[in-house]
């Protein structure tokens, strides 16, 4: 079992910036993939990026050209870039690890606030 705490979350201005960040207990490179996911009230929780131990990433389209994730193996820590905030952005933010077998592991979540 791993252990993902995130970070950096808070409120913002429209048009700013957050780094959202997701330490992990382990090894993340013994990952299938790592990924941040965003629930926003009232709605399903939805994937934002994800980061494939190949390198592969992809994004959701509402917020490509604005967010970037990466990952640093040597921290055990992926993180998520956030640019060009709008409100609609606004949710709590869930870091995830997908092992290659077995079931995916959550972090408790970090909110973000992008006031307009």
């Amino acid at each position: 079992q791993v252990q993902l705490v995130e970070s950096g979350g808070g409120l913002v201005q429209a048009g700013g910036s957050l780094r959202l960040s997701c330490a992990a207990s382990r090894s993340i490179s013994s990952f299938n993939a790592m990924g941040w996911y965003r629930q926003a009230p009232g709605k399903q929780r939805e994937l934002v990026a994800r980061i494939f131990s190949d390198g592969g990433i992809n994004y959701v389209q509402a917020v490509k050209d604005r967010f970037t994730i990466s990952r640093d193996n040597a921290k055990n820590t992926v993180y998520l870039q956030m640019n060009s905030l709008k409100p609609e952005d606004t949710a709590v933010y869930f870091c995830a690890a997908d092992p290659f077998t077995g079931a995916r592991a959550w972090g408790q979540g970090t909110q973000v606030t992008v006031s307009s």
